[in-house]
């Protein structure tokens, strides 16, 4: 699992997390509690979808060969006036080429994305995009973009992709 935050090195599935920071009396994978929240959302998800096989949880690129990734990363946080941010008038057109690039299956869009305008749009996941197209450059990728909604003016996307 690749997601954003501080994490020292990839961990296994004796990591864990919990939302109690954000008021959720939950605990989620193993029974550590060093997950930053990206990567405990996933955990949840997993949790939720009855996985019992091996995890690896990474905020860098994960050492790992051949395996299913789930990436978790938020756009941009300045898509309106009530956003965690305010508006900033960059933020929309910024998530669309993420959507887009999500869409399409294009790794390079994905490899390419500006570190440093994700850092002033608070898009969190922009390491952890990057992650994913660098990962699947070169690959024949059939995508499907299920979810791309801004509530609270803040990007979020629902995307699979499955290499060939």
């Amino acid at each position: 699992m690749l997601g954003a935050g501080e994490l020292a090195g990839d961990l296994d599935e004796t990591a864990g997390g919990t939302f109690a920071a954000y008021g959720v009396d939950l605990h989620v994978g193993g029974p550590g509690s060093q997950l930053p929240l990206s990567l405990a959302v996933g955990a949840w998800l997993l949790d939720r979808a009855g996985w019992s096989g091996p995890r690896t949880y990474s905020t860098g690129v994960p050492d790992v060969d051949d395996a299913a990734l789930l990436v978790m990363a938020d756009g941009s946080a300045k898509r309106s006036t009530t956003a965690p941010g305010f508006f900033d008038d960059r933020a929309e057109a910024f998530d669309a080429s993420i959507a887009a690039a999500l869409a399409s299956g294009d790794s390079e869009a994905l490899a390419a994305l500006d570190l440093e305008l994700g850092v002033d749009l608070w898009a969190a996941g922009v390491p952890a995009l990057r992650t994913l197209g660098e990962l699947t450059k070169g690959a024949d990728v059939a995508a499907n973009l299920r979810v791309d909604v801004a509530p609270f003016g803040v990007g979020y996307w629902v995307a699979d992709w499955v290499l060939s």
